[in-house]
């Protein structure tokens, strides 16, 4: 019987390119591929993997179509027959968290797979695109979470991009070539967390686990499934898009359909020519003009279901403990339609997921939209406040009380808009992982005394908002606070009336006899007399300081269902120009009144 040790041959291929680097093409170079020939299993189970800890486990893989395989794990034995399409699964029952590396072998006809160092613990999948992507290496203070990464029982896996709908239920080990970083990545091995090892992994991913682990001690599992550049729609199985009866999310699908109808490939390639002849450097450079016909928009990465289908669905069957989620960029160039069409299929992607994990109560970790662009002050107020991004983030939180509303005690919510950078990648990430972390930590290893639980992560919530005389009064679910108490006062609210008109709102604190409560806010402003619509946080990289006194931030919301068209940059400038010639005659009349005779 041949024995396959995939830790040792790879461990040897890596070593001898190590020793003797050849120059590899600008393309992917495939080491390991998706299915291989004979006996198998899926890549996903390898060498320093960790299975997910008190659930039965689905172990699949390939072999000669009708022989026997029979994988042993644990003391546990579990036998299938391949079918004719050559594919094989069997499962083995739930077993406990273990921190001793075990080896599984998978036994064919004549041929045996040994799988070795593997620990059982808790499997977090990391979805979203680049901003959950976005490597340790790169963020702030990230050298200093890279050379204290050791930690042996942290397992580290980075899927490769997939091959969208022709994906099989496996995935190739590889060097991964990126146009846009001009270099290969590694991706598809299981890795134990080290220095080495975790710095090219996702930041918020990679502090999420450390953190779990450091307060569990359980074995932590983290594949990062995220891409750069994507949407909510692509990471949506198509059969499951499709079915929802939203117009913008229709519309939406109808123009991907007229794109793939439309689309010529003899016609782009004509015009990749023309543009190559056209640029000089090319020409100088004596590099041939492109000869490649495209696919086009059939295979564009953020057609709708595209990447479910290339790295979610070769997962599905895989126990796993719950995702967390960082995404929203790329849904913001189709104003309130895109916005809207996110919330029709946000939730319902939540659900597809859990699925395809065979986990209908799957926790699932919703960290909103961070921040870019250029940052909203007291001076330029309201003129941020038309960007897509709010309403994303404002679709994001609604999904969350949707979960929450229908009794959902997994679905979990963390603002990321109060880590302010103005690169749309803020570099900010260790915070965002920590947030994520501490609502697992609440809400899944009860980690905090009972009581406290919930206060450590939940956000406060807008109970009610009722106008009195000229007033917004906001009741919340919990006193609220400022986040930095050098600060002078409350920022982030804008106040209108019937006009629609907003303005910064000045936010107090209510206050009975000589008792505050910090539960209930007030908004006013001298230039609306009856307010009777709110919007908090609502920009791309929004002034905003209100928290709860565990540093919990209050989310990004409104009151009020306006499309973001019917108020244009260019009035909400010019609003801000007419607030600022308002506040400076208030302050003249103010310097102007006589001062108070003393008595």
């Amino acid at each position: 019987m041949k024995t396959i040790f995939l830790l040792i041959s790879l461990s040897l291929g890596s070593l001898a390119s190590a020793q003797a680097p050849k120059p590899m093409p600008k393309a992917d170079v495939v080491e390991v591929p998706a299915i291989r020939d004979g006996l198998c299993v899926s890549n996903v189970f390898q060498s320093h993997m960790v299975l997910q800890r008190d659930k039965p486990l689905t172990i699949w893989g390939w072999a000669t179509a009708g022989e026997e395989v029979t994988v042993s794990f644990a003391g546990q034995q579990a036998s299938g027959k391949a079918g004719a399409d050559r594919s094989w699964r069997v499962s083995l029952q739930a077993m406990p968290v273990n921190r001793t590396p075990q080896t599984m072998t998978i036994s064919g006809r004549s041929d045996k797979v040994v799988l070795e160092d593997i620990l059982i613990g808790d499997v977090w999948v990391l979805g979203g695109q680049s901003n959950m992507e976005f490597p340790i290496e790169r963020v702030d203070d990230g050298e200093l979470e890279i050379v204290s990464a050791n930690f042996p029982q942290i397992r580290l896996l980075t899927l490769p991009q997939g091959k969208g709908f022709d994906s099989v239920a496996s995935f190739e080990r590889l060097h991964e070539w990126s146009d846009f970083f001009n270099t290969h990545f590694r991706k598809g091995d299981w890795e134990e967390c080290s220095p080495k090892t975790v710095r090219e992994f996702s930041a918020i991913g990679y502090v999420f686990g450390r953190r779990l682990h450091m307060a569990t001690q359980v074995p932590i599992g983290l594949i990062d499934a995220s891409i750069g550049g994507t949407t909510v729609e692509t990471w949506t199985p198509e059969d499951v898009i499709r079915k929802v009866e939203g117009k913008e999310t229709q519309d939406w699908l109808q123009e991907w359909a007229n794109k793939i109808a439309t689309y010529d490939a003899q016609a782009d390639l004509k015009s990749r020519i023309e543009r190559h002849n056209k640029n000089p450097k090319k020409k100088a450079s004596g590099e041939p003009p492109p000869s490649d016909l495209r696919p086009g928009p059939i295979a564009d990465r953020n057609r709708p279901g595209f990447c479910y289908a290339s790295v979610i669905r070769p997962l599905t069957g895989l126990a796993v403990k719950g995702a967390v989620w960082h995404q929203g960029f790329n849904n913001c160039f189709n104003g309130t339609a895109g916005a809207t069409m996110y919330y029709q299929v946000f939730g319902k992607m939540i659900t597809a997921w859990r699925t395809a994990f065979d986990a209908p109560q799957m926790p699932f970790c919703i960290l909103s939209l961070c921040t870019a662009g250029e940052p909203q002050t007291r001076e330029n107020f309201l003129k941020p406040m038309f960007d897509a991004g709010s309403f994303i983030r404002e679709a994001q939180y609604k999904t969350f009380l949707d979960f929450r509303a229908s009794g959902d005690k997994h679905i979990g919510f963390a603002s990321t808009f109060d880590l302010r950078k103005s690169w749309y990648h803020p570099q900010i990430k260790i915070p965002a992982g920590e947030r994520a972390a501490k609502w697992a930590l609440a809400t899944q290893y009860g980690a905090f005394k009972p009581n406290e639980a919930d206060e450590q992560w939940l956000p406060p919530v807008i109970k009610e908002a009722k106008t009195i005389d000229n007033t917004l009064q906001l009741t919340l679910s919990t006193p609220v606070t400022l986040k930095d108490d050098t600060e002078p006062e409350m920022t982030g609210f804008a106040i209108c009336g019937e006009d629609r008109r907003f303005y910064p709102a000045q936010v107090k604190w209510h206050t009975e006899g000589q008792k505050t409560e910090k539960h209930i806010l007030l908004l006013s402003s001298p230039f609306v007399t009856k307010p009777v619509h709110y919007r908090y946080a609502w920009a791309r990289n929004p002034l905003a300081n209100i928290c709860t006194n565990r540093q919990v931030t209050l989310p990004a919301q409104r009151s009020d269902d306006w499309p973001m068209e019917e108020t244009p940059a260019k009035e909400l400038q010019r609003q801000d120009t007419e607030r600022h010639l308002k506040e400076a005659e208030e302050t003249l009349r103010t310097l102007q009144q006589p001062p108070a005779k003393a008595k």
